[in-house]
């Protein structure tokens, strides 16, 4: 139960130190399960993915097997081997020196243990029932109630503080409001002897909330708590434990209710949540809107019920004195005279800017979280967004996916602006105003999409923009209407985004979208001509020329269709036939400016009023898709003609990629750096989930996310040719040390070791399964 005194834990930072192979651990099996465990604190994507991944114990569902890189046998080298066919790049993989290959060239042994397909056990959401002798084809019932029956554990106490002891003097506790019948310990020395565990040595035994904020928020449920405590002696002649403010620091760290974390932003009050939860939060302006969208869909019904019956056709032949011009301009008369204007214009948008200088850090649930956030930010990550977050439980007041919308005070300091001399500068565009984080959320309905836009506006003072993913392709998103499903509901998605400009105020509204839902089928075209120019229903939303486009401020295009998931590459020549369209839409629109067929300003997007002539940009459009490089990069931006890149797995396995596009080259980062990456992480983690043992275990989940995307890092000292791509997948290889070898293992268990040189020995009823070991492995990285 408690961690024994005498235990030492090695000096990760220490290159000296020897590192044991995991096999070498007593009772390692026993004590590192797989984890698929539905924590309270997920999201309610993640909860989903759980769902889709593990699905219930027992459920039937096997995991497809990885689709795995075939590579074919080489024949037997010898002596007189050429230098070139040494170097031969062979495609899907790694090309590695081979002083560093496990295996010698051309051996056939354990070659893809290191591959991990992106599209690993996907198929298992697709893959028909599987069939039995007995069952006849019928599908094995999945076990209902799955957490019956199976203790999943958590790290927690054994026995938890009250919450009226935990920041309070021995003596001076606040009053507990359930007296005697209260569950939780009162008695503050017996909690730290019983059942606390003991405390953490690491990070120099001193807790990362005190050191930086003077005070920490845990207080004696801290797991560094003797670096902030101490024993004085009373008046009486008594020995009272009391918890101690960091010299200099005193008072800079006001005790609040528990709601707020330390250096974070957009937090909620308890209040609002509570509200939301209750239908007692008013949105009038999305109600409005929406029931406006209401009558509007009822207009062609009506339209179509009261039209005039067709005349006789031999009265047409003998009175031929319509023409079918006057048809035509009767029938747009009474349009007119049947339009229903909007309740209100959208508000003029704070104006924004992307370049190529501001690489963005894209959308990842259960990787973008607010620690990984923080540490690309440090690394030169210039623009950020929240993990998505689910329309319905953010209107609900869920405290999970509220907390998807905190951002660290590092992510609203402004983004670089240097734009190309060539490119005329964004008129009204304050830099010192801008700030990096924006939010992304789902929706399936308008009213959904409208409601939460204003919610988010009125409650998160600290947003950039607000994102509707359009791409994200997980079944359980798909199937509502939601995520990717939208490229196929185009009319929907052009009335959430004219209702979210409606209601958002100054916020932007922007969109991130794949090619199509299917392979060689793609829709974006087809969807960016009708979101930058509008569509045939444009008229009804008012604004001079028939309403034009949407207003959407930027459009992110990932080069793949719903269907490929990370198959293939992204395709780049597709996104720069988008690029070229937009280009062309912005030359068509500039001469359109001086005459009746302008639209309102007011339902453009933000850049419209503010760019020059002559075809600059006035919708932002962003590349996604297999950027692993600075050299990639650059070529990407000049090749596509994109405004700006936005970074996903190659952030993940290598977050310094933003310090390599800001010096442009290649940074072979050593171990101990990287190591050094990790304890950063590990140190934000502390901060904004606590240093408490529960707080301790969400820093050990989310690190464990992030290293099995770190393992994947290949460093470029070893490999034979530049640049890497991401999508090769390395034989096995050993690192040019112990520790650089250790990263780059593929064995969870690794991992674990990897944080339990930060965190301390995992809590018994610990557990994780990594994601390739599952239905869904990369599909959650980048929508």
């Amino acid at each position: 139960m408690t961690q024994s005194e005498g235990e030492k834990m090695a000096n990760p930072m220490e290159p000296t130190q020897s590192l044991k192979s995991p096999s070498r651990i007593p009772n390692a099996e026993k004590e590192i399960h797989p984890q698929k465990e539905i924590f309270e604190e997920d999201s309610t994507l993640t909860k989903a993915e759980k769902i889709e991944r593990h699905g219930g114990p027992d459920d039937g569902i096997r995991e497809s097997p990885s689709k795995r890189i075939k590579i074919e046998n080489l024949p037997t080298k010898d002596a007189s081997m050429t230098e070139t066919s040494r170097s031969e790049r062979r495609k899907g993989v790694a090309p590695i020196k081979a002083e560093y290959l496990v295996y010698p060239p051309g051996a056939n042994r354990d070659r893809d243990a290191a591959i991990h397909d992106d599209d690993a056990a996907e198929g298992a959401a697709h893959e028909p029932s599987q069939k039995d002798d007995a069952g006849r084809g019928k599908r094995k019932q999945k076990s209902k109630g799955q957490n019956i029956g199976r203790n999943f554990g958590s790290s927690k106490d054994e026995v938890s503080l009250c919450a009226s002891r935990m920041s309070k003097p021995e003596f001076s506790p606040a009053t507990c409001p359930y007296g005697e019948g209260c569950k939780f310990e009162h008695d503050l020395r017996k909690y730290l002897r019983e059942w606390k565990r003991a405390d953490l040595t690491t990070f120099g035994g001193i807790c990362p909330i005190w050191q930086n904020r003077g005070r920490c928020s845990v207080g004696w449920k801290c797991r560094f708590v003797g670096s902030h405590s101490e024993e004085r002696a009373t008046d009486d002649g008594r020995k009272e434990l009391v918890l101690t403010e960091k010299p200099g620091m005193e008072g800079s760290i006001p005790v609040d209710d528990g709601t707020k974390s330390i250096g974070t932003l957009n937090e909620i009050s308890t209040q609002a949540k509570s509200d939301l939860m209750k239908r007692k939060f008013t949105t009038p302006k999305a109600d409005q809107y929406s029931k406006w969208l209401d009558t509007l869909a009822q207009k062609p019904e009506e339209q179509r019920d009261n039209r005039p019956k067709k005349p006789p056709s031999k009265t047409l032949e003998a009175d031929n004195r319509i023409s079918n011009e006057d048809v035509h301009q009767k029938a747009k008369e009474d349009n007119r005279a049947q339009y229903i204007s909007p309740p209100f214009l959208p508000s003029e948008k704070r104006r924004i800017y992307f370049g190529p200088e501001t690489p963005i850090l894209a959308p990842l649930t259960t990787q973008g979280n607010l620690p990984f956030r923080r540490l690309c930010v440090s690394l030169g990550a210039q623009l950020t967004y929240s993990e998505m977050a689910m329309s319905m439980p953010l209107i609900q007041g869920q405290r999970s996916e509220w907390a998807l919308m905190r951002a660290h005070e590092s992510e609203t300091t402004p983004p670089a602006y240097n734009p190309p001399i060539t490119t005329t500068p964004v008129t009204d565009y304050d830099n010192s105003r801008d700030l990096k984080f924006g939010a992304q959320i789902s929706a399936n309905k308008p009213w959904q999409a409208i409601k939460v836009a204003e919610t988010l506006t009125r409650l998160c003072p600290h947003l950039r923009l607000i994102d509707i993913n359009c791409g994200c392709p997980i079944d359980l998103v798909y199937r509502t209407g939601a995520g990717s499903a939208l490229l196929d509901a185009q009319g929907k998605l052009d009335k959430m985004v004219r209702g979210m400009n409606a209601v958002s105020g100054s916020v932007p509204i922007t969109v991130k979208i794949r090619m199509g839902t299917k392979d060689g089928k793609p829709t974006a075209l087809k969807l960016i001509e009708r979101l930058v120019y509008g569509g045939p229903e444009a008229e009804n939303f008012g604004g001079g020329g028939g309403g034009g486009g949407s207003g959407v401020a930027a459009i992110t295009l990932h080069g793949r269709s719903r269907q490929q998931r990370y198959t293939k590459s992204a395709d780049w020549s597709y996104i720069a036939d988008c690029a070229a369209l937009i280009k062309r839409f912005h030359e068509k629109g500039d001469e359109l400016a001086d005459t009746i067929r302008a639209p309102d300003e007011r339902t453009q997007p933000p850049a419209a009023a503010g760019r020059g002539r002559g075809g600059e940009e006035k919708v932002y459009f962003i590349g996604n898709g297999d950027c692993y490089s600075h050299t990639t990069y650059h070529e990407h931006l000049s090749s596509s003609g994109v405004s700006a890149i936005m970074l996903a797995r190659g952030a993940l396995i290598k977050p310094w990629l933003f310090e390599e596009i800001a010096t442009g080259q290649y940074l072979d980062k050593a171990a101990t750096e990287r190591l050094s990456y990790i304890s950063r992480f590990v140190h934000h983690g502390l901060e904004c989930w606590g240093s408490d043992e529960v707080g301790v275990g969400t820093t050990r989940r989310f690190l464990l996310e992030y290293l099995s995307f770190a393992h994947r890092y290949v460093p470029v000292g070893i490999l034979e040719r530049l640049p890497p791509n991401i999508q090769d997948r390395p034989p096995a290889w050993r690192g040019r040390n112990e520790l650089e070898t250790l990263l780059a293992s593929g064995d969870y268990r690794d991992w674990i070791r990897i944080s339990e040189m930060f965190l301390g020995k995992a809590h018994p009823g610990f557990r994780f399964e990594p994601k390739h070991r599952s239905n869904s492995y990369e599909i959650d990285a980048e929508g």
